[in-house]
C-alpha cells in the first residue's frame, strides 16, 4: 500500500465520499481508487469554500476534504481556509509538500509554517509509516473541541512511498466526544435566568453543529426569553417564532433594534462572543452576561462573565431546561415580551415596505429579497448571501425558519465566498434549492467556478445583484471616481453563465422578479446550474442600529 493508498482508505473509513480538489496532486488519483468522488473546482480558494458549505451542511459529520498542490495550490486556498478558520468549520487540508530534502530550505514554501495562524492543527508526515497516527490525530481535532482546518501535508518523495507487506491497515474511526456542562453551575446559572427580569438570548452557529434548535426553542419558550442568533447562527431559531429578535450584527430587525437595549442579561450558548461588530452584536460595558460554550478559550476574552458553562450546546441546553423548569415550577411567565416584539416589528416593516415593495427602475434590491421570500418556502431552501451590501441588505429581511436553511458568514469576508459555499451546500443536500445573493463585484472574483456548478451537477441559482458600481464605496471614493470612474464596473454575467453551459436570464422589470425567480428554480430542478441578473440600484440604505428606520 502506498502512503496517498492509505491515507484515501483512512478518508473511506471515516465516511468521506467526495474529495474537494484542484490538480495537481495524486491524491486524487488515490482518492478515487479508494472509491471516492473527485470535485475539481476552477480555483483553490473556491474549492476550499465548497468544502466549507458541505461541512455546514453535513453538521461536520463527516468533515470535508480538501486537496491540492504544494506551494502555489496552498497559496491560493489561503482566502479559503482563512474564512473556514474564522468560522470554525472541520475542513481536512490535503496538500502535497516539497520533498523533504529541500523542504527545510529557504525560500521553499511551506504550507503548514506560512497557514499556522490559520489553522486548528498542521502535520507533515515525516516518518511514512506514522500515517494512520497522522490522521487519527487529525480527525480527532477535526471532531472534537471547537472546531476548524486541519492540515496533513505530504512531501512529493513519500507520494509513491509502499508502505511495505508488513504495514498493517488498522485504522478505526474516530469518535466525537461531547462534555455536559458542571451541575452545579447549571443550577446556578437557571437561578440566574429565572431571577432575571429580562434575560435575551444570543445563540451561536454551536447550537446549529450540536443540532440543538429544538432544546434552543424549549429553553426559550420556558423563560419567555427573546432570541438573536450571531450571523454565523442564523437559523438556529426559527426568525418567524414570536420570540425571535433575528439576526444581530452590524445591521438590525426593528425588534432588535428597540428591544435589545433593555435587556438585563445576555445568556450566550454556542457563541464565541468575538467582538466582531459584522457578524455579532457588541455588547455594552457592564452588561451581565452568562457564557455556554464547548470551547474554554473563548470565556473573557471580549467580556466579564456573570457566569460560565462548559460543554456540547445540546447537552448544556438539555441539562439547562431541566433545571429552570424545577425553578419555575407551575408559575406562569409574563409573556408581554411577545407583543413587545410584535409592536416593534410592526412599524419597521411598514417603514421598509417603501423599498421591499418598491416598483422602481433599476430594481432595488430589497424588492429582490421580498420578491424571493414570496415565492419560495425558506423551508425547502439553504440561501446565503455574498459579502458586503448583499450580507447587510438581507440578513434583517430574510426570515430564516429550519436549522442550516440559511449560511450566515463574515469574520473573514472575502468577496466571492458564497459561491463555493452555496455548490457545496447543493452536494451535500441535493433535494434543497440552493441560492447565493451575491453583487457584480462578487461575481467578477469567482464567476468562472460558476462552470463548476455546471460541470459537477450541483444545480444551484445565483442572483446577481448587478448596479454596475460599487456602491458601498461611494462615501470614501468620490474624488478618483470623479477624475478616474474608479467604482465603475461592468459586464454580461447573464451571457457568461450561458457561455459555461447554465441557464440565465437579465432581469430589468420588478414585477417579473418573482416570475424570473420560479423560472430559475424550475431549471435546476431541470438539473440545470441558473443566474439571475437583476440590474438593481445603487442602494446604500441599511438597517443599522443607529436609529430604528435606518
Amino acid at each position: 500500500m502506498l502512503v496517498l493508498d492509505a491515507i484515501a482508505e483512512v478518508l473511506k473509513r471515516e465516511g468521506i465520499t467526495k474529495l474537494f480538489c484542484y490538480p495537481t496532486t495524486p491524491m486524487i488519483e488515490a482518492g478515487v481508487r479508494a472509491g471516492l468522488t473527485p470535485i475539481l473546482c476552477r480555483q483553490e480558494r473556491v474549492g476550499v469554500d465548497m468544502a466549507d458549505g458541505y461541512a455546514r451542511i453535513m453538521n461536520g459529520s463527516p468533515p470535508s476534504v480538501f486537496a491540492m498542490q504544494y506551494g502555489p495550490g496552498t497559496e491560493n486556498a489561503y482566502a479559503g481556509i482563512a474564512t473556514a478558520y474564522s468560522d470554525g468549520v472541520p475542513i481536512l487540508l490535503l496538500p502535497l509538500a516539497h520533498a523533504r530534502d529541500v523542504s527545510q530550505v529557504p525560500p521553499m514554501f511551506r504550507g503548514g509554517r506560512a497557514l499556522a495562524p490559520i489553522l486548528k492543527s498542521s502535520e507533515e508526515i515525516i516518518l511514512p509509516h506514522e500515517v494512520t497516527n497522522i490522521m487519527r490525530r487529525a480527525f480527532s481535532y477535526l471532531k472534537n473541541g471547537h472546531t476548524g482546518p486541519v492540515m496533513v501535508e505530504t512531501p512529493m518523495d513519500l507520494c509513491g512511498h509502499d508502505l511495505g507487506a508488513d504495514f498493517a491497515m488498522n485504522y478505526k474511526p474516530v469518535k466525537a466526544v461531547r462534555g455536559a456542562p458542571d451541575p452545579c453551575a447549571v443550577d446556578d446559572v437557571a437561578r440566574l435566568l429565572v431571577e432575571a427580569e429580562r434575560p435575551v438570548i444570543q445563540a451561536g452557529q454551536g447550537v446549529l453543529y450540536a443540532q440543538a434548535s429544538e432544546e434552543l426553542v424549549e429553553l426559550a419558550e420556558l423563560l419567555e426569553a427573546p432570541v438573536m442568533t450571531t450571523v454565523d447562527g442564523k437559523s438556529a431559531f426559527p426568525e418567524d417564532h414570536d420570540l425571535s429578535f433575528g439576526t444581530a450584527g452590524a445591521v438590525l430587525t426593528g425588534q432588535c433594534q428597540a428591544l435589545l437595549p433593555t435587556r438585563d442579561l445576555v445568556f450566550g450558548v454556542g457563541t464565541s462572543f468575538t467582538r466582531h461588530n459584522l457578524v455579532t452584536r457588541i455588547l455594552p460595558e457592564g452588561q451581565r452576561i452568562i457564557h455556554a460554550t464547548h470551547n474554554p478559550d473563548d470565556f473573557y476574552k471580549g467580556y466579564d462573565l456573570e457566569a460560565a458553562l462548559l460543554g456540547d450546546a445540546r447537552l448544556t441546553l438539555r441539562e439547562l431546561i431541566g433545571a429552570v423548569r424545577d425553578r419555575i415550577g407551575s408559575t406562569p411567565r409574563d409573556r408581554s415580551i411577545r407583543n413587545e416584539i410584535k409592536a416593534a416589528r410592526e412599524p419597521w416593516l411598514r417603514h421598509w415596505q417603501a423599498k421591499l415593495r418598491s416598483g422602481e427602475r433599476p430594481i432595488t434590491p430589497y424588492r429582490v429579497i421580498s420578491e424571493f421570500t414570496r415565492v419560495i418556502d425558506p423551508a425547502e431552501a439553504i440561501v446565503t448571501h455574498d459579502s458586503g451590501s448583499p450580507r447587510d441588505q438581507m440578513l434583517p429581511f430574510y426570515t430564516a425558519t429550519t436549522p442550516r436553511s440559511y449560511l450566515g458568514w463574515g469574520k473573514s469576508h472575502q468577496l466571492g465566498t458564497g459561491l463555493g459555499l452555496t455548490i457545496g451546500a447543493k452536494l451535500a443536500a441535493p433535494d434543497k434549492f440552493c441560492v447565493h445573493f451575491m453583487g457584480d463585484a462578487a461575481f467578477g472574483m469567482v464567476g468562472l467556478d460558476f462552470e463548476t456548478a455546471v460541470r459537477a451537477d450541483a444545480p444551484v441559482l445565483l442572483i446577481v445583484l448587478n448596479n454596475s458600481t460599487m456602491a458601498i464605496e461611494i462615501p470614501t471614493m468620490a474624488l478618483s471616481h470623479e477624475k478616474f470612474r474608479t467604482r465603475d464596473i461592468g459586464g454580461d454575467y447573464a451571457g457568461i453563465a450561458r457561455d459555461l453551459g447554465g441557464w440565465s436570464e437579465r432581469v430589468e422589470d420588478p414585477e417579473d422578479v418573482g416570475n424570473a425567480i420560479l423560472r430559475a428554480r424550475r431549471a435546476t430542478e431541470n438539473g440545470r446550474a441558473a443566474l439571475l441578473e437583476i440590474i438593481t440600484s445603487a442602494e446604500t440604505d441599511f438597517s443599522f442600529r443607529r436609529g430604528l428606520f435606518h
